[in-house]
């Protein structure tokens, strides 16, 4: 089946790629979370783990240091970080696990523990996941548009993507994944691509 049409946009999200962790998919966009600014708030002062290393574990650290002191980096193996690093956990008491998660114990989607590859378990209120993720579609992709180093669909500051015609907007084009700003993109999009189509009909 095909379709025709003088402009596109392309609104369709990206996918998350979830660990083979027993108990993560249940617990996901519940008490296992990706962003603060999302659901920070609802987890403020809560013990909280952090489920990632490197740069970007200290990144999340740091943000999510504001709502909760209980902290804790689970860093899924050797943890990746300067010894100027470690020393700044280590001034705020910031404890590094560095193993793995095997399952998570839930209620409901409500963390209750977690239980490490060596058997060993320890209690959370929530845990900060930073995944991996994929475009929702290859229609992108297969219509020539480029995607960004990070795969996010390559776009200008007024939505058009590297191919003429066509827009993207919302979380497949844009790292900060919110609502509002999902929004955002998207009526700048319908707005430039409705007077693109205005100019050339006049």
């Amino acid at each position: 089946m095909f379709y025709e049409a003088k402009k596109l946009i392309i609104a369709t999200g990206i996918k998350d790629i979830l660990p083979e962790i027993k108990g993560f998919k249940s617990t996901w966009a519940k008490s296992v979370i990706h962003c603060p600014y999302c659901h920070g708030y609802e987890f403020r002062n809560k013990k909280t783990a952090i489920y990632s290393n490197a740069e970007k574990a200290l990144h999340l650290t740091q943000i999510v240091h504001n709502l909760t002191k209980e902290l804790t980096i689970i860093t899924k193996g050797t943890a990746d970080f300067s010894e100027e690093q470690k020393a700044k956990l280590k001034e705020n008491n910031i404890p590094i696990v560095e193993k793995e998660i095997t399952e998570i114990i839930h209620d409901n989607g409500a963390v209750k523990s977690v239980i490490y590859k060596d058997g060993k378990t320890e209690g959370f209120d929530a845990i900060y996941a930073q995944l991996p993720f994929e475009q929702h579609t290859k229609i992108p992709e297969t219509l020539g548009c480029n995607l960004t180093e990070h795969g996010y669909i390559k776009v200008d500051e007024l939505q058009k993507t590297t191919i003429p015609g066509i827009y993207a907007c919302g979380d497949n084009a844009n790292r900060f994944k919110s609502v509002a700003n999902a929004v955002r993109s998207g009526n700048i999009a319908g707005a430039m691509l409705n007077m693109e189509l205005a100019q050339e009909l006049f």
